[in-house]
C-alpha cells in the first residue's frame, strides 16, 4: 500500500519505510547508537530527497533514542550528569548546523555535502573502531594483556581546567572536552540527520575513558534531546520535515529499539564493536560507490525564470 509524502512530494510504500525503520531502530538500541547513519543513507536509496531525509530522520532518532536511553535508565546505566555537560555544546552545535543545512540546500550542494561527509566520517571512525576490537579479540583469544592503549585512564584530557566530578562514570575530567564533544555532533546531527552515536560512543570509550557499561546509555540520552532540538529548528526554519514519513519512522523506531536493549544485555562490549565497526564500514563504502560510479544520466536540462 502507497501513501503520499508531501513534503518529498512522492508516494511511497509505507510498509518498507516502516521496515527499515525497525531494523535501525533495534540497532539503535544493541549499539548505543541513533542508527541515523544507516537510515538517512537508506532512505536517499530508496528515493526520498537528501534535504527532506536527513531533516526528518532526526524525529525517528528522538524516538528510537528515547525508547532506548529509559530502557538503560532502568538499569542504572545512564550518567545524567555527563549527558547533562555535553548538551550545554550539543543545543548550540544544533542552532550552528540547522543554519549551515539551510545555506547548503540555497545553493543546492545539499546531496554531494552529505554523501561525502557520511564516507570521510564513517571510514574514518569505523576504520578506527575495527582496530580496536580487532586488537582486544586476538589478545583476548591469546590470553595476552589488551593492548596498551586499550588499558590507559589518563591523557592529555586530565591535564585541562574546569574540572568537574562524574561519579557514575568513576572520573574526574575537564569540563572542555565533553561540551566540546557535544557541541562537534550537534553539528553532525544538523548536517547529516545523525545523531551522532558512531562518533559519541568510540570518543567516550575512548578518550573520555568512560566504563563500557554507562556509554552505552548515556550516549543515548545525549541523543534524545539533541535530535528533538534538531527536529524542530528543521520544521521552523528549513521547513523539511515530513510529518508523514516522520510518524512511520517513529513507530517503527520505537519497536525495533525495545528488542535492541534486550540482545544487547546477551553480548560483550568487544563484540558489539565490532559490529558497529563493520556497519559504519558497510555504509561508507555503499556511499563511496555512489560517489565514483557513473550515473546513468550524465546531464540534465531545466528550464527556469
Amino acid at each position: 500500500m502507497e501513501i503520499y509524502l508531501p513534503v518529498a512530494e512522492m508516494s511511497v510504500h509505507w510498509l518498507t519505510i516502516l521496515g527499515m525503520a525497525a531494523a535501525v531502530g533495534y540497532l539503535s538500541g544493541l549499539l548505543g547508537v541513533g542508527g541515523a547513519f544507516l537510515l538517512t543513507p537508506l532512505l536517499i536509496f530508496y528515493g526520498i530527497p537528501p534535504n527532506v531525509a536527513v531533516a526528518t530522520t532526526a524525529s525517528h532518532l528522538t524516538a528510537s533514542s528515547m525508547s532506548g536511553a529509559i530502557a538503560q535508565w532502568r538499569r542504572r546505566a545512564v550518567d545524567l550528569k555527563m549527558a547533562g555537560v555535553m548538551l550545554c555544546g550539543g543545543f548550540l552545535g544544533s542552532a550552528v548546523g540547522v543554519y549551515l543545512f539551510g545555506l547548503l540546500h540555497r545553493i543546492g550542494q545539499t546531496e554531494i555535502v552529505v554523501s561525502v561527509g557520511y564516507v570521510i566520517l564513517l571510514g574514518t571512525v569505523g576504520g578506527l573502531m575495527l582496530d580496536e576490537s580487532v586488537r582486544t579479540l586476538r589478545a583476548a583469544q591469546l590470553g595476552t594483556p589488551p593492548p596498551l592503549r586499550m588499558r590507559v585512564h589518563h591523557n592529555w584530557i586530565h591535564g585541562l581546567p574546569f574540572k568537574l566530578r562524574f561519579k557514575q562514570s568513576r572520573l574526574y575530567i575537564s569540563l572542555v572536552p565533553p561540551v566540546a564533544l557535544g557541541f562537534f555532533v550537534g553539528i553532525l546531527s544538523s548536517l547529516l540527520g545523525v545523531g551522532g552515536g558512531f562518533v559519541l560512543v568510540p570518543a567516550m570509550i575512548y578518550l573520555l575513558r568512560m566504563p563500557t557499561g554507562v556509554v552505552i546509555g548515556t550516549s543515548l540520552t545525549q541523543i534524545v534531546c539533541v535530535t528533538a532540538a534538531t527536529t524542530l529548528l528543521q520544521s521552523v526554519s528549513n521547513f523539511s520535515v515530513d510529518i508523514v514519513l516522520a510518524a512511520i519512522l517513529v513507530v517503527g523506531g520505537a519497536i525495533g529499539a525495545q528488542f535492541g536493549v534486550r540482545m544487547a544485555s546477551r553480548l560483550r562490549g568487544e563484540h558489539l564493536r565490532l559490529l558497529l565497526a563493520l556497519l559504519v564500514l558497510a555504509v561508507a563504502a555503499r556511499l563511496f560507490i555512489g560517489l565514483v560510479t557513473t550515473p546513468d544520466d550524465l546531464y540534465s536540462l531545466a528550464v527556469g525564470s
